[in-house]
Parts: structure tokens; C-alpha cells; sequence
């Protein structure tokens, strides 16, 4: 495992983003575990979030495979401001920011640049851009299907190198398939995490900052919603 994995699971559990017990996610699954990073809510922490981001960017795309990190709004704004600062303080790689606004500007009977300026925030975008969708975590997907909508529908022939989340959960959905792996078969841009759930489990085995009741119990839960790479990997 990467260093920065390890850095990063650590950090988790520091700053109290990482909870263990018993929690009712969204989609209605009581989980033994909780991944909140609302918890990264001073400078010092946002700081070093932007640094594990920036790291996963470097390692899988090095600083020639893309232009600009978009951050849709709200959560992903922080996310994708916090990352291109590490990527230029950290990497030395100088890229452009950009995330869209909630409720566009009106302009009336707007020019097509206009209409970009109303919609988005930031780094101007062209034909041909090479964009890195960022965001703290992965469920449906919705949010991010809707930021490739809406920047395909401003400017022609963008491209996504990559979709960059803080955690995989390597869960199915409600109608047992895997929502990431939908969505890489739709999009066909390659999605990353800085660690999965599968990596925690390891890294804090191995440190023994995981009782052995939680392992447990994680184990359990990903037997049942867990994809198949993780079922079978269990069974090993």
C-alpha cells in the first residue's frame, strides 16, 4: 500500500472522520462504519485533505494528463481548490480550478460565453480540455453525471481523464450492481479512491487500531453488500 493511503486512513481516524459503531446510511443499510469528512472543517485540515487528493492526482495521472480540477458545488469546491494548491505547493504541477454555480447568472439573450461564465466559476474551460472530476464520496453518481452534462453542454469535446473520491466502499447499489463500476461503463472515465474500504480494514489490522469485533463486523457487512471482488476476496 502507498504511503499516502496509510497517511491518509491515519488521518481519517485522527480527525474523528473515520467512526466505527453502528450507522443508517441513505440508502437505508445500517453500516459499522462511518466516513463523515465534514469532519476537515478548519484550514490545517483542509490543507492536508487537498494533499491526499493531490497525491492520488499525481500517482494515476502525473501533471500531463490533464488541465483543470472541477469540484461540483457545494462539497466539491473546498475539495478541488484545497487539491490544485497541493498539486503546485507539493508536486509542482500548476493547474486550473473551476466549479459550477448552483443557480447560473441570467443574461437574457446571453453570447455562449456568457453562458459559461454564468454556469461556472474559475479556470476557462475550451474546446479540447481535459477535465479531473473530484469529489468526497460515491453513491449514485447523480451529481457527477449531471457536472459531465452540464460541461459537455457548454463547451464541445471536453474530455475526463479521471473522477477522483476520498473513499470507495465497495458496496452495491439497491439493485446490486456496483454504482462506480455503472458509472465507468457509461462515462468511460476511470474513477479513483484514495483508499477503499478494503485498504482500511488492512492498514488498521495491521496497526491494531481495529478491534477485532469491528473487523468483525465490517467483514460481515461487506459479505452481504459488498461487490464481487470483495465477496470473493473474503472467500480466499
Amino acid at each position: 500500500m502507498k504511503t499516502f493511503k496509510k497517511q491518509f486512513i491515519d488521518f481519517l481516524l485522527e480527525k474523528g472522520a473515520l467512526k466505527f459503531g453502528e450507522f443508517k446510511l441513505k440508502s437505508g443499510r445500517m453500516s459499522p462504519y462511518f466516513i463523515n469528512t465534514g469532519m476537515f472543517d478548519d484550514g490545517a485540515s483542509i490543507e492536508r485533505l487537498g494533499y491526499f487528493y493531490a497525491s492520488l492526482v499525481n500517482d494515476v495521472l502525473g501533471g500531463a494528463q490533464f488541465d483543470v480540477i472541477f469540484g461540483p458545488a457545494y462539497k466539491g469546491i473546498p475539495l478541488a481548490v484545497a487539491t490544485v494548491i497541493s498539486l503546485s505547493k507539493d508536486y509542482k504541477i500548476n493547474k486550473g480550478y473551476l466549479f459550477d454555480r448552483k443557480e447560473a447568472k441570467t443574461y437574457g439573450e446571453a453570447t455562449q460565453e456568457e453562458k459559461i461564465k454564468s454556469a461556472l466559476v474559475g479556470y476557462k474551460i475550451e474546446k479540447g480540455s481535459r477535465i479531473v472530476l473530484i469529489d468526497d464520496v460515491f453513491t449514485t453518481g447523480d451529481t457527477k453525471y449531471a457536472a459531465i452534462e452540464l460541461l459537455k453542454g457548454l463547451v464541445s469535446d471536453v474530455k475526463f481523464p479521471a473522477l477522483v473520491i476520498a473513499v470507495d466502499r465497495q458496496e452495491v447499489g439497491l439493485d446490486g450492481k456496483s454504482a462506480i463500476k455503472e458509472f465507468e461503463q457509461k462515462t468511460k472515465i476511470p474513477v479513483f479512491s484514495i483508499v477503499s474500504v478494503s485498504e482500511i480494514i488492512e492498514h488498521l489490522s495491521e496497526k491494531g487500531k481495529l478491534a477485532p469485533a469491528e473487523k468483525q463486523k465490517i467483514l460481515e457487512y461487506l459479505k452481504q453488500y459488498g461487490v464481487e471482488k470483495v465477496k470473493k476476496a473474503m472467500d480466499l
